[in-house]
């Protein structure tokens, strides 16, 4: 009878003391299906810019396509193959998409536009994942705030700009969110001649050597960029977004943005200061709108 009790006593307490494990099943993100073939290209354009892309097999080829950031070229790269594959990609938004891929000698589609896609379907065919260099903010809601403020026409710094050679640069607005910097810069062309942008960057420099050739620059790196494209047509203007992590200045330094042209000389320079940094709007002060 001891005995008895004893173990009853025993597996009452393991069973209390037995976590409930949840089935993966739960967490299963459903792959999308595709065909591809060997003699044409599958094209599929994501709402976001691509960051990742891993292929199951060699019985596949892709790249991105030149100079458009969220387009996938996709192909066979051996005829007739019969092994089911796959592939994923990551975005800059966070997303991830995962496809399961079959050969067709006659793919019924050819393009593929995910920006399509009804939140109810990606909830179950994509997923989001966290990038480090946001620090664990959500991706998503980083890609919504730069292009909200990149919509936004509002204007909160008055002073800094830069004008030359028929080319405006303008800092239009500086907002602050969860110890992360957004510079809104403007950049207009009133010349006749398009103005193409080689690059674009942000340091920071010692007040006292700012007419010498100074090698102590600090170089900061954007950790996101928004805009449409880099050539600024003739009596045209274009916005970018940058996101650039916290920071603040000494008394005797200052933040340049400067912009080069590609193959030209029409060079411009933004300085500013540290009250600039420190009077950043907040992030709370605009409106998102959630699609």
């Amino acid at each position: 009878m001891i005995f008895i009790l004893t173990a009853i006593s025993a597996g009452q307490f393991n069973a209390q003391e037995m976590p409930e494990f949840a089935s993966l099943n739960e967490a299963k993100l459903e792959p999308y299906k595709m065909e591809v073939t060997y003699n044409k290209t599958t094209h599929l354009l994501f709402p976001s810019p691509i960051r990742y892309v891993d292929l199951g097999s060699e019985n596949l080829i892709a790249n991105k396509a030149e100079d458009v950031g969220n387009v996938l070229r996709i192909k066979a790269g051996v005829r007739d193959f019969d092994e089911e594959t796959n592939f994923s990609v990551i975005t800059q938004d966070g997303k991830f998409y995962s496809f399961d891929v079959f050969y067709s000698s006659y793919p019924d589609t050819l393009n593929y536009d995910l920006l399509k896609l009804q939140r109810k379907h990606e909830k179950g065919y994509a997923s989001e994942v966290l990038f480090e260099d946001l620090k664990g903010n959500s991706s998503s809601l980083t890609e919504l705030l730069m292009k909200t403020l990149y919509e936004n026409s509002k204007s909160t710094i008055k002073h800094l700009a830069s004008k030359t050679f028929g080319i405006h640069l303008v800092l239009q607005s500086l907002y602050i969110h969860e110890g992360q910097f957004y510079f809104v810069v403007n950049l207009k062309n009133k010349s006749n001649l398009p103005y193409k942008i080689n690059f674009v960057s942000f340091k920071i420099v010692d007040k006292k050597n700012l007419k010498k050739t100074v090698v102590q620059d600090k170089m900061l790196t954007p950790i996101r960029e928004y805009f449409l494209t880099k050539t600024i047509n003739h009596q045209s203007d274009e916005k970018a977004v940058y996101l650039l992590d916290q920071f603040t200045l000494l008394e005797d330094q200052i933040l340049e943005i400067d912009v080069f042209e590609e193959e030209g000389g029409r060079h411009q320079k933004i300085q500013v200061e540290n009250a600039d940094l420190i009077n950043a709007k907040l992030v709370k002060d605009i409106h998102l709108r959630l699609k």
